[in-house]
């Protein structure tokens, strides 16, 4: 299969990497290059959200009937809505798309094809889209070393992805800017480290993706605050009995996920 990348960051870099440790004719361009995409049968645009709508316009009468085109993109709400004039002229077929993978450095130099073993790649399609792309697509994401496709609509990615990534990368960042975090040498373990492990997002790229997702991620940021408060207001009032049962809560809430994990395996 002959798959053209737009984006010589993490994730085109290692898309493209994976592509051709499964087998495939890949290449990989940088977005203010003119890709070759005359003969792809499928082109992987892997640049922010905002230059989506103009490197698929600049391509888009280039490409040959039939070909698939997939964004991979951290939020589907403002891709879905500015791609709907492609997806609907069916001259190609545009299916919006977010690998979960990813690392704390960027770029081509720490790409790697084996960085999606394992997991979850999400498609969200047009209604008018048919089983025929989305079959070809999910045989080649798990030949990517993709463990499962997801198929979902643009608002609950975005609210989802809210709650399982953004509000993490916000948590983080929050937390290392405490002023005790410079002096943890010797009062730190596991905790400390999975705490700030997420807490440098490049603030060029994550600052785009929250705002375009602010939607979805305020009212799930406003709830984690609430929940925040209740555990102040506890500490401050020294009420022992509500701190407890707060406590509670989120080991039933954990259990509920652990049970969730444990039925996937």
């Amino acid at each position: 299969m002959k798959i053209c990348v737009i984006g010589r960051g993490l994730i085109g870099g290692s898309l493209a990497k994976a592509a051709i440790r499964a087998g495939h004719d890949a290449s990989a361009y940088d977005k203010g290059e003119t890709p070759r995409v005359e003969e792809a049968d499928v082109a992987f645009i892997a640049v922010p959200p905002s230059a989506v709508v103009q490197v698929v316009d600049s391509i888009a009468p280039r490409l040959r009937k039939g070909a698939v085109v997939v964004d991979m993109t951290g939020v589907k709400g403002f891709v879905y809505e500015a791609m709907k004039k492609h997806a609907l002229s069916k001259d190609f077929v545009f299916i919006g798309g977010h690998p979960m993978a990813g690392k704390e450095r960027t770029g081509w130099a720490n790409s790697c094809a084996d960085l999606f073993d394992g997991a979850s790649m999400i498609l969200v399609p047009y209604p008018s889209c048919g089983r025929g792309p989305l079959d070809m697509l999910e045989r080649l994401f798990l030949q990517l070393g993709f463990a499962r496709v997801v198929f979902t609509d643009p608002g609950h990615h975005d609210e989802m992805i809210a709650f399982t990534s953004q509000l993490c990368h916000l948590i983080s960042s929050a937390y290392v800017r405490d002023r005790l975090a410079k002096d943890h040498g010797g009062y730190s373990a596991g905790s400390f480290r999975d705490m700030v492990r997420v807490g440098a997002p490049d603030p060029d790229i994550w600052t785009e993706l929250f705002s375009l997702n602010r939607e979805a991620l305020v009212p799930v940021l406003e709830r984690y605050i609430a929940r925040l408060e209740d555990f102040r207001d506890a500490l401050a009032t020294n009420d022992p009995d509500r701190l407890h049962r707060a406590l509670e809560e989120g080991v039933l809430a954990k259990s509920h996920i652990d049970g969730a994990e444990a039925n996937k395996v």
